[in-house]
């Protein structure tokens, strides 16, 4: 077998012949343009793994013959960068690129930002984790954020086929693809997965013509292949049986799956900001302190991590699994922006505009507007939507009891409107 892995001899030295990133390898596109004239932005690449953070990175590097400086946050500092921005300071363009930028703290992310700032460096940085979260606004705000897509099953399909048609090595061996829903499974999305996959179990087979089907692939795989991934298709589907088992408000699954994903290395903050979501979308206001006890954990993990943050983490996943469930939020804003997709930008009705100008008062922006506080109980009835959308209601309380209480304090006051 080469020593160089599979998905490193097939990675793409030029833009165009990236799989499954057109709308960023398109000579169309600002990326395209921006590599093609060497005028490349300091940027951030933000994507699941697999789908061509580093090879865009590379393809850069290789395009505008520039300087380049390859880091990784695991296992660089604030001295290594400090390096290499003493390097750029007497050469010109220099272009580095960190890997998994989202694992720098504020202080490493902090050492870079006056480099940029001055054009001292160009930063590349990859990440799986939204920038909006994980990087600095400052160092995010001075950089473009370009987002690669996940491989769908045509890509994966097509980076296979392109392996074997042009891999010097795989060249010699006729391969048959009888099946391939083990390898698209196994791999998860994750391009260079895939490949080193298809490599193993070309080697496992160690036949010629080698024919390729799900079984054999299985085979291999566990004996091979290291199973649980964090980013691969069992990442997605702990995580899918974990936010199942709050919804489902059974504390023991939500909690053996809980297990699940500590004992399997993955990213504290990940868990945490799933229960935010969930709070609002799965618990809502059946019990509004959900959300506030899912924030208050995110902070916490944040500041203590593991393996503490095991302790906060359970305590949270217990309660929200514990808690009354209502979807009724979840289910008005998806109501309402279906009807904004169908009706498009409608006309805000004249009392509810404002009026700063006198010009706007001519024109009745704010006549017979119902100042709400001036009414018996903070109340007066009036139309808050666009008269095209009279009467539409897309708030329904649940049954638990404070929505009931909810349902109660509406119907009071719109006596029957919005079916309250």
């Amino acid at each position: 077998m080469n020593p160089t892995p599979l998905a490193e001899r097939m990675r793409p030295t030029r833009l165009e012949d990236l799989i499954g990133q057109e709308h960023l390898s398109s000579p169309s596109s600002f990326l395209y343009k921006a590599i093609k004239s060497g005028n490349v932005p300091s940027l951030i690449l933000w994507g699941p793994p697999g789908v061509g953070k580093t090879t865009i990175a590379n393809i850069i590097a290789n395009e505008i013959k520039a300087p380049f400086y390859t880091l990784s946050a695991i296992n660089s500092g604030v001295k290594d960068i400090r390096e290499v921005i003493e390097k750029a300071k007497f050469q010109m363009g220099v272009v580095l690129f960190i890997d998994e930028i989202h694992r720098f703290n504020k202080s490493q992310q902090d050492a870079l930002l006056g480099a940029v700032e001055k054009g001292i460096i160009r930063l590349i940085g990859a990440t799986t984790e939204n920038p909006s979260f994980e990087v600095n606004s400052a160092l995010l705000s001075r950089c473009q954020v370009f987002t690669l897509n996940p491989l769908g099953k045509a890509e994966m399909i097509a980076m296979i086929q392109q392996a074997l048609e042009k891999d010097v090595d795989l060249k010699k061996i006729q391969v048959e693809l009888k099946e391939t829903d083990a390898l698209l499974r196994i791999s998860g999305g994750d391009g260079r997965k895939l490949l080193n996959l298809l490599e193993i179990v070309i080697d496992g087979i160690n036949e010629n013509p080698c024919v390729i089907t799900d079984e054999k692939v299985m085979q291999i795989a566990q004996q091979k292949v290291a199973l649980y991934d964090k980013s691969g298709e069992q990442h997605y589907d702990i995580i899918s049986a974990f936010i199942k088992s709050i919804r489902g408000s059974d504390p023991n699954g939500a909690v053996y799956w809980l297990a699940r994903m500590i004992e399997g290395g993955e990213d504290v903050k990940f868990i945490a900001r799933r229960l935010v979501i969930l709070a609002s979308e799965d618990i809502g206001n059946a019990n509004p302190n959900a959300l506030l006890l899912a924030t208050n954990c995110f902070e916490a993990v944040k500041m203590i991590g593991y393996p503490e943050a095991r302790i906060i983490l359970s305590q949270c996943v217990t309660y929200l699994a514990s808690s009354p469930k209502s979807n009724a939020s979840y289910l008005a804003i998806g109501k309402a922006q279906e009807f904004v997709r169908k009706t498009g930008d409608l006309s805000v009705p004249f009392h509810l505009r404002n009026a700063p100008t006198k010009l706007m008062k001519d024109l009745n922006y704010g006549k017979n507007y119902k100042y709400s506080h001036d009414g018996e109980g903070n109340f007066i009835e009036q139309e808050y939507l666009p008269d095209e959308l009279k009467g539409t209601t897309f708030f329904e309380p649940g049954d638990s009891a404070r929505e009931r209480e909810m349902k109660k304090f509406l119907a009071a006051r719109w006596k029957g409107k919005y079916g309250y």
